[in-house]
């Protein structure tokens, strides 16, 4: 077996594979000095990518027609990712999978918060933190965020229950066209049959051989459509389709192992949920402005959904790298909430312009200091509601990738939230 790639994924598909006694080879073409030395210590040696191997497990950040799996998979190598090895190596442990182009990482939380509140240890991962196969040892279900790079790897694989939040326009840097990334996508379902359960948003078309169920994001209820919970009783940051879509999801798992869900647990449960941090979090207060971190929000569908949601007006922090995101649903979402635009970052000014919106501009320069960027933007958005006595959302729902300043998303979501945190704190204490 070859492992191609590290990384998050790779690390955990390599303790993984020694906690189960095996031995595999690794290729990276920049394996950081920790991956290296973690190999080492498991005993992996670097393989031979023009050599023979049965199965390439390849890491989600490798495209599916690399060169090197190709030649592999010429040679007669299967290649697949984490969630196939997982599935292959623990055949009773049931896997809900959740994808879509936005609130695939909130959905899979709030599935797995729901089926721990019905009595399972039901345990998260994948696409989001931790690994698959860091959770799946104990555990009794597992709830797998999906992305469109894992779902290029998942040959033969059948979900009992799988959801598709929604499918937008995204990683056509990656995908090439919106067609093949939809094609991914749709491999969540490709392995199900009769027997198995697909979530839907009421509206979307998909070939399945499933049973589908479908939901719209103004009533939370179970199949049969008793009402779990009103929407407005929902806690801040807990997305109204998502929690119709995982309610459907813990009820058809629970019914594949033979319990009947109760919807005062669920509702219960749904009382108490918390949005994943970095994902619409109401992040610092100052009187009537609210600080509100969606880091990840770069997809067209993400960052419509937060402007959405985002009480009026709104300061809203756009910039990044751009990764070619249609923006036109975003003038429409920004109309009549937005006040102004605040550009950061290294196509921060591109963006705004295209956006059609009033804008102050933070010039870029590479080697900027991240932290001190995300303190001005903080300030420039207060600012831009009237300051301490103002009101509204200063908003970071950036639209680009965050490669231009800072290591990932979440570096980002926490440089914004500590600077929104100083800024109110001193400006309380002025």
């Amino acid at each position: 077996m070859l492992l191609y790639g590290l990384g998050r994924s790779g690390r955990g598909v390599a303790r993984f594979l020694a906690r189960e006694g095996l031995t595999a080879e690794w290729h990276d073409a920049r394996p950081p000095a920790e991956d290296e030395a973690l190999m080492r210590e498991l005993g992996f040696g670097r393989g031979d990518v023009a050599g023979t191997y049965g199965t390439v497990v390849a890491a989600p950040g490798v495209p599916i027609d690399h060169p090197d799996l190709l030649a592999l998979a010429g040679r007669g190598a299967e290649i697949i990712g984490e969630v196939v090895l997982a599935a292959r190596r623990r055949p009773h442990l049931p896997l809900v999978g959740v994808t879509g182009t936005a609130g695939k990482g909130g959905t899979t939380v709030l599935i797995a918060h729901l089926l721990r509140a019905c009595g399972l240890n039901a345990r998260e991962g994948g696409n989001i933190d931790p690994p698959l196969l860091d959770v799946v040892d104990g555990a009794e279900v597992a709830v797998v965020e999906l992305s469109s790079f894992q779902l290029e790897r998942v040959p033969g694989l059948r979900l009992p229950v799988a959801v598709i939040t929604n499918l937008g326009v995204d990683h056509l840097d990656r995908h090439r066209t919106v067609e093949a990334y939809h094609a991914a996508k749709l491999n969540i379902t490709a392995g199900q049959q009769e027997e198995d359960v697909l979530v839907l948003p009421e509206g979307l078309n998909v070939p399945t051989h499933a049973a589908v169920r479908t939901f719209t994001p103004d009533r939370i209820a179970l199949a049969d459509g008793r009402e779990v919970l009103p929407t407005p009783d929902l806690p801040e940051g807990i997305h109204p389709a998502n929690a119709a879509a995982a309610v459907l999801a813990a009820e058809a798992l629970l019914e594949r192992l033979g319990r009947a869900p109760d919807v005062g647990t669920l509702a219960g449960a749904l009382r108490t949920a918390r949005p994943v941090a970095g994902r619409f979090e109401t992040v610092a207060r100052l009187g009537d402005v609210r600080f509100v971190e969606d880091s990840i929000a770069t997809r067209t569908l993400a960052v419509e959904a937060a402007l959405t949601r985002a009480t009026p007006p709104i300061a809203w922090l756009v910039g990044g790298r751009d990764k070619g995101a249609d923006l036109a649903p975003l003038r429409a979402a920004a109309r009549g909430r937005v006040t102004r635009v605040v550009a950061f970052g290294e196509d921060g000014e591109g963006l705004a312009q295209s956006l059609s919106l009033p804008f102050d501009l933070l010039p870029f320069e590479p080697g900027m200091d991240g932290d001190e960027v995300m303190r001005r933007a903080a300030a420039l958005g207060l600012a831009a509601l009237g300051g301490p006595g103002g009101r509204g959302t200063v908003l970071l729902a950036p639209v680009g990738t965050s490669f231009d300043l800072f290591r990932d998303y979440k570096a980002r979501g926490e440089s914004f939230a500590r600077a929104a945190r100083e800024l109110a704190a001193e400006k309380v204490g002025a």
